[in-house]
């Protein structure tokens, strides 16, 4: 494996640095930039799975940190709804970060595939889906609770596989803390941070990251977040549901030809 950019044919960084740039600003929409920034480090000649995937996990944190950042100031998160999700996602992530140097994740693929199917089906049957927030939450202990199932569940799975997880914390968001389209992207962003976070306090005394390409890569996923941030927040929760709308689609189809070797 190459120990410096030095090291590297210039091919190998520019790439990296365009998919990164990409992956930052589809990821701060409503996420699915993992399915962009990934496979592309896995091109890398000599990169191991775990050393791509941690790599990929400090990248993605620069960026979901500028996003949430950008709609924090401008769409004010409910915290007391966000804070179990983001302690949970946290915990379950390293977790979920355990067990991926150890499992084969391709083992997953067709499950996701399927949730996936599900989520693309009940967005375009509910075009009324997170158009604005809903007041029947119920109690608000209740709500935290829900909310703290959510950030486990996802959280494990980001820190396991990851692509796909900013779509169902959007979606996530939306149906179980009734909020509307626009308020799930910004605290998907937050809670995001958190899993990229949990997985990385794992991976890094591992030494699994490759620092001097996660540095750049962080760097573009930056701008690229940055821009994407401020997209969403002018165009508002139509935008958001028609980006969800396409990025699960991509997933589905990239998925689906990963599972036959294409």
């Amino acid at each position: 494996m190459f120990e410096s950019l030095d090291a590297m044919p210039i091919w190998v960084p520019i790439g990296l640095v365009v998919a990164s740039l990409i992956a930052g600003l589809v990821d701060s929409i409503v996420g699915g930039g993992g399915l962009i920034q990934l496979p592309a480090l896995l091109l890398v000649p000599g990169f191991q799975p775990v050393q791509a995937l941690a790599t990929n996990k400090v990248a993605s944190a620069c960026g979901t940190i500028t996003s949430s950042i950008t709609f924090a100031r401008r769409v004010r998160p409910d915290w007391r709804m966000l804070a179990p999700v983001v302690v949970a996602a946290f915990a379950a992530s390293f977790g979920g970060a355990v067990l991926a140097a150890r499992l084969p994740a391709g083992i997953f693929t067709p499950i996701i595939v399927v949730v996936l199917v599900g989520v693309l089906i009940f967005t375009l049957m509910r075009p009324e889906l997170g158009s604005r927030p809903r007041d029947d939450v119920g109690s608000v202990s209740f709500a935290m609770l829900r909310g703290l199932a959510l950030g486990l569940v996802l959280g494990f799975y980001d820190g396991l596989l990851g692509p796909g997880t900013g779509v169902f914390l959007v979606l996530g968001i939306t149906l179980v803390l009734q909020a509307d389209l626009l308020r799930a992207a910004g605290g998907a962003k937050i809670v995001n941070v958190a899993t990229n976070l949990g997985a990385l306090a794992y991976f890094i005394p591992l030494q699994a990251v490759h620092w001097p390409l996660a540095i750049l890569l962080g760097a573009a996923n930056l701008v690229g977040s940055y821009l994407g941030a401020r997209l969403t927040m002018r165009l508002g929760a139509r935008f958001v549901r028609w980006m969800l709308v396409i990025v699960v689609s991509a997933l589905i189809v990239r998925l689906v030809l990963q599972l036959f070797g294409v």
